[in-house]
């Protein structure tokens, strides 16, 4: 039995004394209302209105239960109101700082369309992880290793100039006797200063004997693009990066490395149902491929094709 429709249609009789304003009142058709009331009697097992008179007379037990009835009503619409107002609440969405603004535009746009309202907030790595741990937002996309991921793009070195090869190899970077000028340096932006980047990188360097200086990290990616270009440094990036800032882009021969990203929720609630909504949208924006892992639960979650 419906117990909030029941009693909306109790109070609204009761209060109207006529079973048929009273169903009217509460958007219901008369013999719609009778019923509910009906059943609500049953439940209760006492009679709630006289059957004597013609018009609708409260019993001395109807009269009792109004008042609660009348509470039930009330919050029955607070909580309605309350998730009418949490449904409007946008998702406060930590992203890569990274992203041109069009790009994060379209993200929200995008993610309208599916009845998801975002409110995206680019930080760093590190600036992520504390907007979650403050719960600044609701949900963010959280750096992790590849295995972890949902989200993957493949990382390279691009530079001002045409390099004139497929892959780039670290060790060419060594620093030959008689070289002129400082030695060729790869910049690491802070979305990619960290562990499951940053130390594979560091213990390449060291094991083709580059200087310590050649990897260098820049506090933000327009530093580490103005270093780049006009030199022969290079960025390591992804990319649709490169494109953005027109330099050329060619993969790092000598180790894989790849950006990883899973999204993480500030309550630790299950964010699986979010990130199936999001996903398509969340790759288009960061210009990433699936991944096998994020491929295979997403179809699992949605079921068998019909």
């Amino acid at each position: 039995m419906d117990l909030v429709g029941a009693c909306r249609a109790f109070v609204s009789v009761s209060t109207r004394e006529s079973f048929t304003a009273g169903a009217a009142a509460a958007g219901l058709s008369q013999p719609v209302a009778s019923r509910r009331i009906a059943a609500l009697e049953e439940r209760l097992e006492q009679p709630l209105f006289e059957r004597t008179s013609r018009r609708p007379v409260l019993t001395a037990f109807g009269r009792d239960l109004l008042p609660a009835a009348r509470r039930l009503l009330e919050a029955a619409d607070a909580l309605e109101h309350e998730a009418r107002i949490a449904g409007r609440r946008p998702w406060r969405l930590a992203v890569p700082a990274i992203h041109p603004a069009i790009a994060l535009a379209r993200l929200v746009t995008d993610a309208r369309t599916l009845g998801i309202a975002l409110e995206v907030r680019p930080a760093a790595p590190a600036g992520r992880t504390e907007l979650l741990h403050t719960q600044q937002v609701r949900a963010a996309l959280q750096a992790v290793p590849p295995d972890e991921a949902a989200w993957t793009l493949p990382l390279g070195l691009a530079g001002d100039h045409d390099p004139g090869i497929r892959r780039v190899h670290l060790d060419s970077l060594r620093p030959g006797r008689g070289a002129d000028g400082p030695p060729r340096r790869v910049w690491v932006q802070p979305e990619d200063d960290v562990p499951h980047i940053r130390d594979p990188l560091i213990r390449l360097r060291d094991a083709v004997g580059l200087q310590p200086a050649q990897i260098a990290t820049a506090p933000d990616l327009t530093t580490a693009a103005a270093e780049v270009l006009g030199s022969r440094d290079l960025l390591l990036c992804a990319p649709a990066q490169a494109r953005e800032l027109g330099l050329d882009w060619r993969p790092l021969g000598d180790l894989p490395l790849h950006r990883g990203y899973a999204l993480t929720t500030a309550d630790h609630s299950n964010p699986q149902p979010l990130q199936d909504r999001l996903y398509g949208v969340i790759a288009h924006c960061l210009g990433a491929a699936p991944t096998a892992r994020a491929a295979a639960t997403t179809a699992t979650s949605r079921g068998p094709a019909s």
